[in-house]
């Protein structure tokens, strides 16, 4: 089985070629309800037509930007006439058209711009102040005219529409004719209403099936339409009512003020107000490469573009579906995702299975039509055929029909869906967004975690601690700090804080200071106004004339300004070493400039390294005055700096990560933090986490680079820490870890340069709060609040749902097992089936709908994380798994065949209804075996099967249900259900016949199983294999 699987049901978990995909779906063999079973897996035909639709938008798009917009410049604007204003925007106030004001961006076209006022004319068309931004009074006025930020998307489909798909099912189609068919004839031979009961017995059940299989089926489509929505809500920071805040996009509307930094998506289209160096990534819209630099002679942003670099302020001049990004987005969801490693392995169990039953509801029809025309050769009949004989026909099609229905388990890729839908709703409340479904499974393989420091290990809450300027150390809670820096030092100290900054000091509603910027920004502004209140560059007569933002390959930031006196400075502040070394000259004690010594270089080098050792994070502040003749273009000088502080920045690690890490290496998955901090401040934080250990080995990552692959094939099994790393070192890292060592790579990134390291890696994590959005964009998991223990949370989750699909489907296969050889042996022995085709509908809704929804959503248990991952290419029927399936399918096999053979005899039943009693004590011997397998199955290896059964709401739920039902089945609805009421000592022999399942499970448990073991550095197993424990492995 495992290599028919592996040969025809294995795609990659991410990113399967086409080729994988159509393997499969040819492969697939014997469906029921196609609508249904592939309701969760990709249309590869409807992809490639919305691939091919998107493709001629780009292209049209491509030719507006740069090709249309050559031709516009020569047409005369001058004599474009403005579009005659409706009723409706006159009397909300505005002075433009919303088509007008959105064929201005999606034009390119300055003249258009130009006539009508340009920026300024702009923003009094729309009513907007350009400082103080929209009227929050006014924002609902504004939709209305302008419209909302949303796309156009698929309505929900409604219940009805699943009770529709379930209804597909070609073989529940056939037992609704087979029904009809049954109730005619019925009442011909038998009269009315006796000769309808079997008939509408089998309706009424396929109704039941129908509604519960729909009302599962629907309530899961609501959860991802939930996911869905949260995956594309993008937090945005606009300035309202003068004060800057942050609002959700869809909540932005047309005159809103947005602020763009690196890595953003432009939420919809605009006019650029004002920044620097801002350049955008256009890609997305028009397929080009070559990134756009925005400036005020090229003022048009786009919707769905990315900005690469810089910062700025934009105008929102057109929201969701006026936008060419909206007539984007509709294609972007058609076709659905790709389905995940686990739903297609199990599509090819369910064709395995599914063949095997077929063959045995042929053999049966077949088995029991020949005796049915044997029995009337030897009585001489053949020449004479009645109603009833059609009847007793249709009867053998039906059950032959129904077996078929129970074989082929079209539930087991759906059960996959619906754990995997569980697990991401339970996942969003632990504060965890899949992005990919996938994900979720592969984050039970994980071995190895390349985690960043900031904000994942540590709180991102950062607060200046301590502070190395003008020759001495200070401790920043010292109350005579501010007398104690010279006046000269302090002045130019304050001046590289607050002008060389991308963060900004805001007064909220009730007038409260508040800094909105990155965790670092923030603690140097809080800093710098324990001197200083405020600080308003402009009121000191100081213009910022170009800013180079922070990004994490240079690792600082530069900022160029024009002083009083028309004198130029630059600032410069960054990672300690790397300042440093541009630095040639101090700020002594005196607050003059004095060449840097080498003592002095060394002696800073010691600071830098006794805060790093503090697990302070470092940053060293630096300025150089400029003449305007030495400097062309107004580039930012590299070299020739004064350097004038170190500060250390506190960032306390976060509770309950050093528990956490240690979970991660007890579930044997190793630990490595990858970080752009100082190594010694890296090394002191992994130490405090329990990353680092006394043979682990910490490495920088210029050091890492000039390496051999040899060298580091030695290197990386120690490898436990990489500071002063640069995005690409990490993506070179994941890289090998996944190629040489075959590890499964679970990454960290927050930052636009880690989108190719997120991508590369077996599960990508971006970070919610520090992460950008094309960050997130490129990652499989949200980790929403960037904290390292939700990461752990992920891989508990990742576990649990492999593991609680293969509990479901040991149980499925041990029913599938027990009814199939029950109904066949019994065929061919006594020439009847002991379960109609009604209870074998009842039994298929046990195991299908109801088995999933029991086993496949159990929460996870600490258990979990004391087992090493399951392995990459482990078989998914485990050899545990079969040991529990035979011995259980024996022992029901076994009490079935006795009840079926000698079951009159064994219980003392005589009279005319006797083998209605027993053929009905047969089918409630038969479910409650199946109760109580359901139990077993909550642990395949573990002799306590009951350990947190009443933490699992849903498993109590159906169990209960089940039961409750098929008392109701057994005692009042013998009619339609071909049973009869039992007495007490049957239903006490039942249940004890079911119960005995649990010791048969915990007796079976002891048969010792040969472990699979995988080939390889990193020790994995099939999903139970115990961690070695004691001092000898720590």
């Amino acid at each position: 089985m495992e290599s028919y699987l592996k040969e025809n049901f294995e795609v990659e978990h991410k990113n399967p070629t086409e080729e994988a995909l159509k393997k499969w779906r040819s492969a697939v063999w014997l469906v029921k309800n196609p609508r249904r079973r592939f309701r969760m897996v990709a249309d590869l035909a409807k992809r490639a037509a919305a691939e091919k639709k998107r493709r001629k938008i780009q292209e049209k798009i491509r030719i507006a930007l740069y090709v249309q917009k050559a031709a516009l410049q020569f047409i005369d604007a001058a004599n474009r006439t403005e579009r005659k204003l409706s009723e409706e925007v006159v009397q909300a106030g505005y002075d433009i058209e919303p088509e007008d004001l959105a064929y201005i961006v999606r034009s390119h076209n300055n003249r258009t711009y130009e006539f009508h006022g340009g920026l300024q004319g702009l923003s009094r068309k729309i009513k907007v102040s350009l400082r103080d931004g929209v009227i929050s009074s006014d924002i609902e006025k504004r939709q209305q005219i302008f419209g909302c930020n949303r796309f156009v998307e698929k309505p929900p489909r409604p219940v009805w529409m699943f009770v529709w798909d379930a209804l597909q099912d070609l073989t529940l189609i056939i037992l609704m004719v087979c029904a009809v068919i049954s109730v005619g004839v019925g009442i011909a031979t038998e009269g009315w209403p006796k000769g309808m009961y079997d008939g509408l017995g089998i309706i009424l059940c396929i109704f039941l099936v129908v509604v519960v299989t729909a009302v599962s089926d629907y309530k899961q489509s609501l959860q991802f339409k939930d996911l869905d929505k949260e995956k594309k809500n993008i937090i945005i920071q606009v300035t309202r009512d003068g004060t800057r805040k942050k609002v959700s996009i869809y909540d932005l509307v047309v005159g809103d003020i947005v602020h763009l930094s690196i890595g953003d998506q432009v939420p919809a289209d605009g006019i650029f107000i004002d920044g620097y160096s801002l350049s955008i990534d256009e890609s997305s819209l028009s397929g080009e490469s070559e990134p756009v630099n925005i400036d005020k002679k090229r003022p048009f942003l786009l919707s769905g573009t990315k900005v690469q670099d810089g910062s700025g302020k934009m105008l929102v001049t057109s929201v969701g579906m006026k936008t060419e990004w909206g007539r984007l987005m509709v294609t972007l969801s058609e076709g659905g995702d790709d389905e995940t490693p686990l739903q297609v392995k199990l599509n090819g169990v369910a064709t395995i299975i599914g063949k095997i039953g077929l063959a045995f509801a042929v053999l049966t029809f077949l088995v029991l039509t020949a005796r049915f025309i044997i029995m009337k050769i030897v009585r001489n009949e053949m020449g004479k055929w009645y109603m009833s004989d059609g009847l007793e026909l249709l009867n053998y099609f039906a059950i032959a029909v129904t077996i078929l229905v129970v074989a082929v388990p079209e539930g087991l890729p759906l059960a996959v869906t619906l754990s995997l839908a569980f697990a991401m709703k339970k996942l969003m409340n632990d504060r965890a967004l899949v992005r990919h479904l996938s994900a979720c499974e592969t984050m039970g393989s994980a071995t190895c975690i390349c985690t960043d420091k900031t904000g994942t290990l540590t709180t991102n809450h950062m607060v200046v601690t301590r502070l190395w300027v003008a020759g001495e150390s200070r401790e920043i809670r010292t109350k005579d700090l501010k007398s104690s820096i010279p006046e000269k030092v302090l002045s130019v100290l304050l001046q590289s804080v607050f002008l060389n900054t991308n963060s900004e000091i805001v007064k909220d509603e009730n007038g409260k200071t508040n800094i909105i910027g990155s965790p670092t920004e923030t603690a140097l502004l809080e800093f710098g106004l324990l001197f200083q209140s405020s600080y308003n560059a402009d009121s000191k007569g100081v213009r910022i004339l170009k800013v180079e933002p922070f990004n994490s390959v240079k690792k600082k930031m530069s900022v160029l300004v024009a002083l009083p006196g028309g004198k130029l400075r630059a600032f410069c502040k960054g990672a300690s070493e790397i300042i440093l070394k541009i630095c040639d000259k101090i700020v002594n004690e005196d607050g003059e400039i004095v060449e840097l010594s080498e003592k002095q270089r060394k002696t800073i080098t010691d600071v830098i390294n006794g805060f790093a050792c503090e697990a302070l994070r470092t940053i060293c502040l630096a300025f150089k005055d400029l003449e305007k003749e030495s400097i062309s273009n107004d580039n930012i000088p590299e070299s020739n700096y004064t350097i004038i502080a170190v500060v250390g920045i506190k960032d306390p690690v976060r509770p309950g990560v050093k528990e956490a890490v240690k979970t991660c290496l007890d579930a044997g998955i190793m630990v490595r933090m990858v970080t752009g901090d100082n190594i010694n401040t890296a090394k002191a934080i992994a130490r405090e986490c329990g990353i680092l250990t006394a043979d682990g080995l910490a490495i920088e990552g210029p050091d890492f680079r000039e390496k051999s692959l040899e060298q580091l094939k030695d290197i990386i099994p120690k490898l436990q820490v990489m500071a002063r790393s640069l995005p690409l070192d990490k993506h070179k890292l994941v890289t090998l870890l996944r190629n040489e060592f075959k590890e499964v790579v679970a990454v960290t990134g927050d930052g636009t340069n880690d989108a190719p390291a997120l991508h590369e890696a077996d599960i990508g994590l971006a970070m919610g709060i520090a992460g950008t959005e094309v960050a997130k964009e490129n990652a499989d998991i949200v980790i929403m609040d960037d904290n390292f223990r939700t990461i752990v949370y992920v891989a508990r989750w990742g576990r649990s749902v492999y593991i609680n699909i293969q509990k479901f489907v040991q149980f499925q296969l041990t029913v599938n097992v027990v009814a199939l050889m029950t109904n066949f042996v019994s065929a061919c022995t006594a020439g009847s089936a002991p379960l109609t085709a009604v209870q074998l509908l009842w039994v298929n809704m046990i195991m299908d709908t109801l088995g999933a929804l029991a086993l496949a959503t159990e929460p996870p248990h600490d258990g979990l994380m004391k087992r090493p991952p399951i392995g990459r290419d482990v078989n998914f029927i485990t050899k545990i798994m079969w040991r529990n399936i035979i011995g259980q399918s024996i022992y029901q096999l076994i009490v079935l065949g006795i009840l079926q053979f000698d079951g009159k005899r064994l219980l003392n039943l005589h009279g005319s209804n006797s083998t209605a009693i027993l053929n009905t004590l047969i089918f409630n011997t038969f479910v409650f075996c199946q109760v109580f397998n359901e139990i077993n199955s909550r642990d395949m290896e573990k002799i306590n099967v009951l350990r947190g059964i009443f933490d699992s709401w849903v498993f109590m739920i159906v169990m209960i249900c089940t039961v409750t039902f098929q008392i109701i089945i057994v005692e009042l609805l013998g009619t339609f259900a071909s049973t009869v009421p039992l007495s007490k000592n049957l239903w006490s022999a039942s249940v004890l016949m079911g119960a005995i399942s649990l010791p048969v499970g915990a007796i079976l448990k002891f048969i010792p199983v040969e472990s699979s073991t995988q080939p390889g550095a990193v020790k994995q197993h099939d999903g139970y294999e115990p961690l070695p424990r004691g001092p000898d492995m720590a």
